[in-house]
C-alpha cells in the first residue's frame, strides 16, 4: 500500500481485507455443508416417498396410492415425484411406465436401495431404485420400485437454504464494515486534533505541546518537542551568533576601512607603507575573527560527529607543527604520550582547531616570563583527557567564567577571546568537557577530557 494513502484508509482495509477473505472462506464451507445437506435431504425425501408407495402397493395390489402418499408425490422437496413399480417377472405393476435407465455399472440386484443420477426426458433426475420381497395378487417375490425427482428440484432447495445463511453473513458484514470505518474515524480524533493545535500555531510559536494524547502517539508528540526544542536552540544559537558576529566584526571592520582611507591619503610614499603594513595587520585581524566566528558556530551546531580520531597522531602531528613557532620565541614544547591507544569519536578537523587554540591561549596569554607549554595526554578508564600547561601567569580562580565566555579575555591581548570558547564546545559536543586549572609551574593547566571510542585500548598511562 502506497506510504500516503489515507491512515483512515489503511487501517480500515487492513482490518476489513481479512474479515472479507475469512468471510468467503466461510462461505464457500457453508455452501459445501448446505450442498451436503440439500442433497441429503433431497435423497431421504425420495426414501421416505419411495417407502410409502411399497406400502400401498403391497396393501391395494397397486390399484391405489393413499392421500398421504400422493401428497408425498405431488410436493416433496418443493417439487412432483415420479415412480414405477414391476413385479418379479417384469410384469408392471404401478407408476410411470418408463423409469429412467440406471447406470450400467450399477448392480441390478443392490440391496436393499440405490441412488443413481440419470435422465429423463432429456431433463437430468436423482433416482432411488428400492427392492422389497412381498406378495401382491397371489404373485410372491421381489418387486422393484424406482422413484426419481428432477434435480432443479434440488438446486432449487440448496438456493434456498444458501439464500438465507448469505444474507443474514452480508448483513454481518456490512455492519462490521461500518462500525470499523466509524471506529477508525473516531479512533483518530485524537490526531486531527493534535493537527489541527498544530496549525494554529505563528510560525515563531516553538513551545512544547502539552495537550493530553493517546498512550500511542505520546511518543510521536515526545519527538516533536524534542525537535521544537532543538530547533529553538538552534534559532537561539544563530540570533546569538549574528548578534556577536556583528558587534565584534563592526569595530575590525570600520579599522579596516580606517586604514585603506590612511593610506590613500598617506602624504608620501614611506607613510603610504607603513600604513599599508597597519592595514595588513587590521585585515588579518579581522579575518582571524571572521574564522574564529565560524569555527565556535560549527563547533556548537547539532552536525554529527564525523569519524574516529587517534589522539595520539593528532598530538604529535601540532607537536610538529608549532614547535618551530615555539623555538622561534624562546619557548620549549614538550609532549608525553600514554603507552596504548587513545581513540575518540570526534570532527578531526574540529578537534585540531581546538588544540591548537589551546596552544595559541599558551602563547597568547602567558606574558613575558612564559618558557614551557607541555602537552600530554592520559587514559581512564572510559576517557582521554589533553592537557596543555604552561608556566606563564595564569588566571585567577574568579576568573575561570570570564575566559570561558565568548569574547572573554582577562587581560588586553591580540587574540579574539573565543579559543577558549571553541575548546569548550568541541569538548561538549564529543560528550565531554574542559576545565581550567592553575599547573604545578604556576601558569595555566587547561583540560579537554572526551569519552574514548569503544574499540579504542583502554590500558593506564605510562
Amino acid at each position: 500500500m502506497n506510504p500516503s494513502t489515507s491512515l483512515r484508509l489503511r487501517l480500515t482495509a487492513i482490518i476489513l481485507i481479512p474479515l472479507l477473505l475469512i468471510s468467503l472462506l466461510v462461505g464457500i464451507w457453508q455452501w459445501r455443508e448446505m450442498r451436503l445437506q440439500a442433497e441429503v435431504l433431497f435423497e431421504r425425501s425420495l426414501l421416505t416417498t419411495a417407502l410409502a408407495i411399497v406400502a400401498d402397493v403391497a396393501r391395494s395390489g397397486g390399484d391405489a396410492l393413499s392421500l398421504e402418499t400422493r401428497d408425498l408425490l405431488s410436493d416433496t422437496s418443493g417439487g412432483p415425484v415420479y415412480y414405477h413399480g414391476y413385479a418379479p417377472d417384469g410384469v408392471y405393476v404401478t407408476g410411470y411406465a418408463t423409469p429412467p435407465v440406471r447406470p450400467a455399472t450399477q448392480d441390478a440386484q443392490a440391496e436393499p436401495y440405490a441412488f443413481y443420477d440419470s435422465t429423463y426426458y432429456g431433463r437430468p433426475v436423482r433416482v432411488l431404485r428400492i427392492h422389497d420381497v412381498a406378495t401382491v395378487d397371489g404373485i410372491s417375490g421381489r418387486f422393484t420400485y424406482t422413484v426419481w425427482q428432477e434435480l432443479s428440484v434440488r438446486d432449487a432447495l440448496l438456493r434456498e437454504l444458501s439464500y438465507g445463511a448469505f444474507m443474514v453473513m452480508a448483513v454481518l458484514i456490512g455492519t462490521v464494515a461500518l462500525v470499523v470505518w466509524f471506529g477508525v474515524r473516531f479512533g483518530l480524533r485524537p490526531l486531527v486534533d493534535l493537527e489541527d493545535a498544530i496549525s494554529r500555531r505563528s510560525s515563531d510559536d516553538l513551545s512544547p505541546i502539552r495537550r493530553p494524547v493517546p498512550p500511542e502517539t505520546r511518543g510521536l508528540v515526545d519527538r516533536l518537542n524534542t525537535l521544537f526544542g532543538q530547533v529553538e536552540a538552534a534559532m537561539a544559537a544563530q540570533t546569538v551568533f549574528i548578534s556577536n558576529a556583528a558587534h565584534q566584526l563592526r569595530n575590525p571592520i570600520a579599522g579596516v576601512l580606517a586604514m585603506a582611507e590612511a593610506v590613500r591619503s598617506a602624504p608620501s610614499e614611506d607613510a603610504a607603507r607603513s600604513r599599508a603594513g597597519e592595514l595588513l595587520k587590521s585585515a588579518r585581524h579581522a579575518k582571524d575573527l571572521a574564522n574564529k566566528l565560524l569555527t565556535l558556530e560549527r563547533a556548537s551546531s547539532g552536525e554529527a560527529l564525523a569519524d574516529t580520531v587517534d589522539l595520539a597522531a593528532l598530538l604529535m602531528r601540532l607537536s610538529d607543527t608549532h614547535r618551530a613557532r615555539m623555538t622561534a620565541r624562546d619557548v620549549a614544547l614538550s609532549l608525553a604520550l600514554p603507552v596504548g591507544q587513545a581513540k575518540v569519536q570526534a570532527d578531526p578537523v574540529m578537534l585540531e582547531e581546538a588544540v591548537t587554540n589551546l596552544i595559541d591561549n599558551a602563547l597568547l596569554h602567558g606574558g613575558a616570563g612564559l618558557t614551557r607549554v607541555d602537552m600530554a595526554l592520559s587514559l581512564d578508564t572510559d576517557t582521554a583527557t589533553i592537557r596543555i600547561s604552561d608556566d606563564g601567569v595564569g588566571i585567577a580562580p574568579d576568573e575561570v567564567d570570564i575566559a570561558l565566555a565568548r569574547f572573554g579575555q582577562t587581560s588586553p591581548s591580540e587574540g579574539s577571546g573565543l579559543g577558549l570558547s571553541i575548546a569548550e564546545a568541541v569538548a561538549n559536543k564529543g560528550g565531554g568537557s574542559l576545565t581550567l586549572s592553575a599547573s604545578d609551574a604556576g601558569g595555566l593547566d587547561v583540560a579537554l577530557s572526551l569519552p574514548l571510542a569503544a574499540e579504542a585500548d583502554q590500558r593506564p598511562a605510562a
